[in-house]
């Protein structure tokens, strides 16, 4: 049984990434700041916590890097913001890649459309989730074929941090102009990481996907 491990899995997005992933065969280890069943209480922008968490979990073919802050939540300075964002994502990828992961690995960084189209009132998260995405066409030029690395780049996701938004007017508005006329559901994005990190992507490598109903190309 292969293992993937899902930072930030305890809820929304990364909670549907390993509730898939445990439908679908895999052995799925969260590393969350919030405990959860079986999973490991991880800070994943610190080094040796990092570490601890590789020798605990064991050997992992896959890995999500998931985990990192909203854009709404708490203040956050430029540099500590991208730190946080994608500081951590080099981190933990960069410390999984120590470990020799077996044949055919896969790596998928969950970025945002906030990277490559629209930005927030954060600017540390746009910049941060738009060097998720040039970190990941590095990883896939660098590492093929022993590994190949793809992200996604979710839009509106109806998840716990976002409870609410899509009763106010920027949300009805967003809703409204989506050519799938609704949010976007956890397992949405679920179902395109698992993809990507399937044998039937064997040939993708270094692409950001958007998930987000189309409203990218609406724009």
């Amino acid at each position: 049984m292969d293992t993937v491990i899902v930072t930030g899995g305890a809820s929304g997005i990364g909670a549907a990434i390993v509730r898939l992933a445990a439908a679908q065969g895999l052995r799925p280890v969260v590393w969350d700041l919030a405990p959860t069943d079986g999973g490991l209480v991880v800070d994943v922008r610190d080094p040796l916590q990092i570490e601890t968490a590789l020798e605990t979990t064991g050997p992992a073919r896959y890995l999500v890097n998931n985990a990192g802050p909203a854009s709404g939540g708490a203040p956050l300075g430029f540099g500590d913001g991208l730190v946080a964002t994608a500081g951590s994502v080099e981190a933990v990828t960069a410390a999984w890649l120590r470990t020799g992961p077996p044949a055919d690995a896969a790596v998928v960084n969950v970025a945002s459309v906030a990277g490559n189209l629209v930005g927030t009132d954060s600017a540390w998260y746009s910049a941060g989730k738009a060097a998720i995405a040039g970190y990941t066409r590095h990883l896939a030029t660098r590492l093929a074929p022993a590994v190949r690395a793809n992200a996604v780049a979710p839009g509106f996701i109806d998840t716990p941090r976002m409870a609410g938004f899509g009763d106010t007017p920027l949300g009805r508005d967003l809703i409204a102009r989506n050519p799938m006329r609704r949010a976007g559901r956890p397992e949405d994005v679920a179902a395109a990481v698992l993809f990507l990190l399937s044998p039937s992507a064997a040939y993708i490598n270094g692409v950001l996907l958007p998930v987000d109903g189309g409203w990218t190309v609406t724009q």
